[in-house]
């Protein structure tokens, strides 16, 4: 059959439909789509496209950010949903399912049918659908059994809406579905409203997370609902300068205006400028915050403050690429350190990522891997258990990343074969990590000089975990990861964690997390819930330059350093006064 015989098959099958051609016209662009562009045949009963785990494992660490942001209103979405055996879930831009939530009675069914982690929804293999018609069109839409493209899908019925950041870029899409549901497409009237309205909050949640240092200004066109759930918001600077808003802001603000309103000044959109924010604030009833719009229109506005004392500072770094983004919060030694990975990972230069047991090596590695060219394996060796052949094996690996864990573990002979390995491959990308100081070790012989220089084109310092200023956001992460319900920590137990000294670091801590989730019976973790520490902590002779540094990363809470260094709170402070260190200002 030629391609325009195949055409006009598929233009009878969509007459056969119940589709609505301007109703449906989102359906039908899609179908025509999946012959002519796609090449894919409607008849053709094709199973789910499920990605490999370690793909699976690269979409959720891009993810990371987003996922944890929507997490808590994913949650309350499927509890509202899940009496009527829906199954929610979020793809990010590439329609690969990254978060899911389903009843487990279902789990086998669900993963046949593509309702599951991994799942593959771009329209160019899983035909019209959802997610993929809502990817390619950026709006909401509800695609409903037989409007499904392939037949091993029209048992479905699928409501996706988009999720964008706060560039007005579309990043994700969130979807509910179901195995079976009701013959009349009217039936997900309510589901679309309810993934518009959850997706709008998603988005509010990243602004105002990824926004502390800026004024944010929400709008609602009713006075009641403007402070617990506004339809849409805009970021500003100091100067009044737009840097961020949620997609709703577009319509509202801008009707028919599809770009330009971020770095526009505010000014330029409404009857006010920054100066007024102020009087938007809190301290003023809802019922008299008014904005005008440049059109005449009124609507409702909240001025939010910046949470943080704003500092001055040259400009904005550029957005951290892929995991890297995700790999620490607010902390002055990575965010510097993530910085020059992100520019190194696009090179050959050979990297040292040096750090105690458990300070993210590995993690970091992969991170810089998948910010270098894609397409190219990530090949793990680890120097501890490695033998001859093992070494040697690595002539014919194929050509990609190369990362040597635990590098100082390599004895002399296993140097050698490593080295003469490296002088044939210059195709890979050679990343090492080492718990030691390699560089002492190979000014004192126990480690190859002409290898050492071979490998360590650049180093990288993981700070230990007791060092990080952003224990906290990493308390939180791992909170929101390991919990299958909504979960705080009480005062006490933070604290409790704050000071610990952590020789474990960041792998210790996802266990004491681990354990606490596991045996909390309420709401709430405390300090009962806590493990005990693994090691009691012993005296510290920290170094004067590193002392300050845990310092500082305790905000200088004298007491909490005296516990990380397993110090009485009279010795720090003694130690303190003979170093001449001071608070910062």
């Amino acid at each position: 059959m030629s391609d325009l015989d195949h055409v006009r098959e598929i233009d009878r099958a969509l007459r056969s439909t119940s589709l609505v051609p301007g109703r449906d016209a989102i359906v039908l662009d899609s179908w025509r789509r999946c012959v002519e562009t796609y090449g894919m045949d409607p008849a053709q009963a094709d199973a789910a496209h499920i990605v490999t785990d370690a793909e699976l494992r690269r979409h959720r660490e891009q993810s990371e950010r987003l996922i944890a942001t929507a997490r808590s209103g994913l949650q309350s979405l499927f509890r509202q949903v899940a009496g009527q055996n829906y199954v929610l879930l979020l793809a990010d831009s590439e329609g690969i399912c990254v978060d899911f939530f389903g009843d487990p009675r279902f789990e086998d069914e669900l993963r046949q049918s593509g309702l599951y982690l991994g799942s593959n929804w771009s329209e160019d293999l899983a035909g019209t659908c959802g997610v993929g018609s809502c990817l390619v069109t950026g709006e909401a839409v509800t695609i409903h059994q037989s409007d499904h493209f392939g037949v091993a899908h029209t048992p479905l019925s699928c409501t996706a809406a988009p999720i964008y950041d706060m560039q007005g870029q579309l990043t994700a899409v969130l979807d509910i579905s179901l195995l079976r549901s009701p013959s009349q497409k009217s039936s997900q009237n309510l589901a679309i409203n309810l993934v518009r309205a959850s997706a709008r909050r998603v988005e509010m949640a990243n602004l105002m997370a990824m926004t502390r240092r800026d004024w944010v200004l929400r709008f609602s066109a009713s006075p009641e609902f403007l402070e617990v759930d506004p339809e849409a918001a805009v970021a500003l600077d100091g100067s009044g300068r737009i840097v961020g808003m949620t997609h709703g802001a577009v319509g509202l603000l801008a009707p028919g205006r599809s770009e330009g309103l971020i770095g526009s000044s505010i000014e330029h959109v409404l009857e006010m400028s920054v100066d007024d924010l102020p009087d938007l604030m809190r301290g003023r009833p809802t019922e008299e915050r008014v904005v005008r719009l440049k059109d005449g229109r009124g609507l409702f506005g909240h001025a939010i403050a910046p949470q943080v004392a704003r500092v001055v500072r040259g400009p904005a770094p550029a957005p951290l690429p892929g995991t890297l983004s995700s790999f620490a919060g607010a902390d002055p030694v990575l965010g510097p350190l993530l910085v020059r990975a992100a520019r190194l990972a696009s090179t050959r230069v050979p990297l040292l990522i040096e750090g105690e047991t458990g300070t993210g090596k590995e993690r970091l590695a992969r991170g810089i891997h998948v910010c270098g060219p894609s397409g190219r394996p990530f090949h793990v060796l680890s120097c501890a258990a490695a033998t001859y052949p093992s070494i040697a094996g690595l002539a014919d690996v194929p050509c990609g990343t190369l990362f040597l864990k635990g590098i100082e573990d390599l004895d002399a002979p296993g140097q050698a074969a490593l080295l003469r390995v490296l002088e044939t491959r210059d195709d890979l990308r050679v990343i090492i990590s080492s718990r030691c100081d390699l560089a002492r070790a190979t000014q004192e012989g126990r480690f190859r000089s002409d290898l050492f220089f071979r490998l360590a084109g650049d180093r990288l310092r993981l700070p230990p975990l007791r060092m990080r200023h952003d224990l906290d956001w990493l308390i939180d992460r791992l909170m929101r990861r390991f919990a299958e319900t909504d979960l705080s920590l009480s005062p006490g137990a933070r604290a409790e964690l704050g000071a610990r000294n952590w020789p474990g670091n960041i792998r210790e801590l996802e266990s004491v997390i681990k354990v606490a989730v596991s045996v909390t019976d309420g709401k709430v973790i405390d300090l009962p819930d806590l493990p005990a520490p693994s090691f009691a902590a012993e005296p510290d002779n920290t170094p004067e330059q590193d002392l300050e540094a845990l310092l500082d990363a305790c905000g200088w809470n004298m007491s909490k350093a005296a516990k990380r260094l397993g110090l009485n709170r009279s010795t720090v402070l003694r130690r303190v006064r003979k170093a001449g260190l001071v608070p910062p200002h």
